[in-house]
């Protein structure tokens, strides 16, 4: 049995094998990351192991790359009062399911090849999206992310590098997104600022996931109910029609990870948060990245049931769940939420909180349709 076929015994949908050497859009990755369009993802400045695969693997002359479908038909919901995640976490954390795929896979390529290997399941060094092109696995759309004819865009990648010279595939050269710009309209922050160029600091996914700070003002009202990764852009690619349900059990959607109330997770606490997601993505956001965006939610939700869940937030012992709670109240501009926040002033001890309280307070003063005034 060869390498490909051994990889989809195991359960992946696609393999394809490309040759180490110089990846196209490098100096594009350069130029990227020198305009600081990678915001807060310092890890990215390391460009070495990125673009030489010998520094991750001394002698690497092979990368085996991987696709594995996740797409579950359930729809995102539409109710503002529950929260949209992203569906790449509705099920077990992907790093586990691919992870422990790919060892197996490795210990195959090791026993057929007699060189070592290193499994990279996204938290490596790898630019693998452009390693997947290059073993013909799809090309990248629009909206940077991989597309494939088969599998559309909803797959995680794996790679794993090798000290040996493998029969490679043949890259993937066809660009099939033709005119289409459907993920760049639909993006409401405008974070695709060119066809294939995405701005990291504007995207919903990083802000939700990647970014620790407060989210910039400018763009909360735009993020609607996404609460952890977006999946907007790629809703809208026609190449959707193509997309195949997940066989794995893994990935569908665990008890309250595909809509999950609003209100419910603003009650979380540390142990909650851990013990609700344990074994999901969704960790990655940690609990105060998360209440952060909950508090976003329930603030352009317009909805007055917000206000108590948001009130409970203000009094929140994290400065930045207590600061977004503030912008949603005075998003909320209802009565009960300006009187929260006008009592929340009187007690608020950091200041930017209390920044963030004057801004609400000045905003809800003034009629706006979000709050329904």
């Amino acid at each position: 049995m060869n390498i490909r076929g051994r990889a989809l015994q195991l359960g992946f949908d696609k393999a394809g094998i490309a040759p180490v050497g110089s990846l196209p859009r490098s100096e594009f990755y350069r130029r990227w990351v020198a305009e600081g369009m990678h915001g807060e993802m310092g890890y990215m400045e390391r460009e070495g192991p990125r673009l030489d695969a010998e520094l991750l693997l001394p002698g690497a002359r092979s990368v085996v790359c991987v696709l594995k479908n996740y797409y579950r038909g359930v729809p995102r919901t539409r109710d503002a009062l529950r929260g949209a995640i992203s569906r790449y976490a509705w099920g077990e954390d992907y790093h586990r399911v691919l992870g422990e795929k790919l060892r197996l896979l490795g210990e195959f390529v090791e026993h057929e090849t007699g060189a070592k290997t290193k499994i990279c399941v996204d938290t490596s060094a790898v630019l693998e999206k452009l390693w997947a092109r290059q073993a013909g696995l799809g090309w990248q759309g629009k909206h940077t992310n991989l597309l494939s004819r088969d599998f559309s865009s909803w797959f995680f990648l794996g790679e794993i590098l090798v000290a040996a010279a493998l029969e490679p595939d043949r890259p993937h050269e066809k660009d099939y997104c033709g005119r289409c710009t459907r993920c760049i309209d639909v993006c409401p922050t405008r974070a695709i600022v060119a066809p294939y160029v995405l701005d990291a600091r504007r995207c919903i996914s990083y802000l939700t996931i990647e970014h620790r700070g407060p989210i910039p003002r400018e763009l909360r009202s735009s993020m609607g109910n996404l609460i952890f990764g977006c999946d907007l852009c790629l809703e809208a690619c026609p190449w959707n029609k193509f997309a195949r349900e997940a066989r794995e059990s893994e990935f569908g959607p665990r008890d309250g990870l595909a809509a999950p109330a609003l209100g419910e997770l603003m009650e979380l606490t540390e142990e909650g948060f851990r013990k609700r997601f344990r074994g999901s993505a969704v960790l990655r956001a940690r609990r105060s990245g998360f209440l952060r965006n909950v508090a976003v939610a329930l603030g352009n939700s317009g909805s007055p049931e917000a206000v108590a869940p948001l009130a409970r937030g203000l009094r929140d012992a994290d400065p930045l769940v207590r600061s977004h709670a503030a912008w949603g109240l005075g998003r909320l501009g209802t009565p009960e939420a300006r009187r929260e926040l006008k009592r929340a002033a009187e007690e608020e001890a950091d200041c930017e909180v209390r920044e963030e309280i004057a801004a609400a307070l000045a905003e809800s003063a003034s009629p706006s349709p979000a709050g329904g005034r």
